[in-house]
């Protein structure tokens, strides 16, 4: 790929994550794999590619890819506990596999991703890590020696972009949520005083002396009362 190919491609990439900072999506999934697909027709050498999330417990997901061969490697990582793309996320930054057929940092998953499917090249790249989850982005290629230095290049740039995007998504949905819950504790706290005829302090106290005594989240003991109050009122 030439220079100009190369400023070709990140622009795109940067105008999509314009896009996402103007107008947040609500399915983080559907935009990742835009973002994904773009990043795969611009590396040189990737054919497919996956944004890879694992817990500390070691749960892995796939949570967006091009093809289903991205997500079938996701499986074998979950099952073998080991693999680049948890490498990339809990080690290194960026880790490069040049031909699965002799790499051997991880002999299980290498045995089983030449078994179940075709990919022998991989590049991964840490997309962020948080006090629970690790995320990376994973491009592979059926060819051995798939990804060159310039490709490594190029796919931090990508990988990038990604996070960021990742990131705002992420504070959005977050934000989302935190109003959700703000607006259920609301109605549930008017149904409490109008039921017991108190003010919203004391009703907000009962709230959370429900959750102590029932070692239950505020947010669905307000979900229950709301409900339950629903219920009842469309006898």
């Amino acid at each position: 790929m030439s220079h100009d190919e190369a400023t070709s491609r990140i622009a795109e990439m940067a105008a999509l994550l314009a896009d996402v900072q103007r107008n947040v999506p609500n399915d983080v999934g559907a935009m990742l794999s835009e973002i994904i697909d773009s990043a795969t027709r611009a590396l040189p050498g990737a054919q497919y590619a996956g944004v890879t999330v694992a817990s500390r417990g070691g749960e892995v997901r796939s949570i967006a890819a091009t093809n289903p061969i991205a997500a079938a490697l996701d499986e074998i990582q979950e099952r073998e506990r080991q693999g680049p793309c948890l490498e990339a996320a809990w080690e290194d930054h960026v880790v490069r596999v040049d031909d699965l057929t002799t790499e051997s940092r991880w002999p299980r998953y290498s045995r089983s991703a030449l078994r179940e499917s075709p990919v022998r090249s991989i590049v991964s790249f840490r997309l962020f890590v948080d006090q629970s989850t690790l995320g990376a982005l994973n491009f592979y290629a059926e060819e051995p020696g798939a990804f060159d230095d310039d490709a490594v290049e190029l796919g931090f740039v990508f990988a990038t972009h990604a996070a960021l995007a990742w990131g705002m998504m992420r504070r959005d949905e977050q934000f989302r949520s935190a109003l959700a819950s703000r607006d259920i504790i609301g109605q549930a706290k008017g149904m409490l005083m109008e039921r017991f005829a108190v003010d919203a302090v004391r009703a907000f106290d009962l709230l959370k002396k429900l959750s102590q005594d029932t070692n239950t989240p505020v947010t669905r003991i307000a979900e229950q009362i709301v409900e339950k109050g629903t219920a009842q009122h469309e006898r």
